[in-house]
């Protein structure tokens, strides 16, 4: 029989540090599956850090932004207060100055506004006048034409023709001047084999107007060419 050697047994004893090892090796590899997995964890966590950081670059251009419009606004301020006395006097002067020409301007502008607006509403009353002398005018304007005029009433008459020159009316429409019908108003057109052109042959109603503002056409018989 042999003999037992105790020393021999125990080295024959698995060892820990080996069985470890074998638990390891023999342990299943990651499947493709989990693989992926974490690729995608990985891949997530990349995208939540780049947006975190863009997040931080647009606050912090944000805050950059706010402080520089800031620093403008303290900029201004500091202009105006580290005027002297004298430049800030001039500074008010050049202020009041500049309002000073917008309100003459604005006056100059209202002052020709109002001359206008004045001498309309002066050919207004000029005209309203005329038109209701004009059935006396052509009275008068017919008892010169047709029979004689005693000096008193002569006259008048002149006095009435110096009032409407004073205001500008001017009375025109003679016999023998070219036919025109943006100044005359044709009651009759007769033919006439002497005549070249249409003229006026006779004035029945004279007319009056203010500058180039007819107010009344002449009414006349126009003489027209037979051919």
């Amino acid at each position: 029989m042999a003999e037992f050697n105790k020393d021999d047994y125990l080295n024959d004893l698995p060892n820990a540090d080996d069985a470890k090892d074998a638990s390891a090796s023999s342990a299943p590899a990651d499947t493709p599956a989990d693989a992926a997995a974490a690729a995608n964890g990985a891949a997530d966590a990349s995208a939540d850090a780049a947006a975190a950081k863009g997040d931080t670059k647009a606050d912090a251009a944000e805050s950059d932004k706010a402080e520089g419009e800031t620093k403008a606004e303290d900029k201004g301020d500091d202009s105006d207060n580290t005027l002297t006395p004298l430049g800030q006097a001039k500074k008010e002067a050049a202020d009041y100055l500049e309002a000073l020409q917008r309100e003459r301007a604005e006056f100059i502008n209202y002052r020709n506004r109002a001359k206008k607006e004045q001498e309309r509403f002066r050919q207004h009353g000029i005209i309203d006048v005329l038109t209701a002398l004009l059935p006396a005018l052509d009275d008068i304007d017919r008892i010169r034409a047709n029979s004689e005029m005693d000096d008193s009433f002569k006259a008048v008459a002149a006095k009435i023709d110096k009032a409407f020159e004073k205001f500008g009316v001017e009375k025109f429409g003679e016999a023998g001047e070219d036919f025109d019908p943006t100044r005359h108003d044709a009651i009759l057109h007769k033919p006439d084999a002497s005549a070249e052109k249409e003229t006026v042959d006779t004035v029945v109603e004279a007319g009056y107007r203010i500058g180039d503002r007819v107010i009344r056409a002449a009414r006349v018989v126009v003489a027209s060419p037979s051919n």
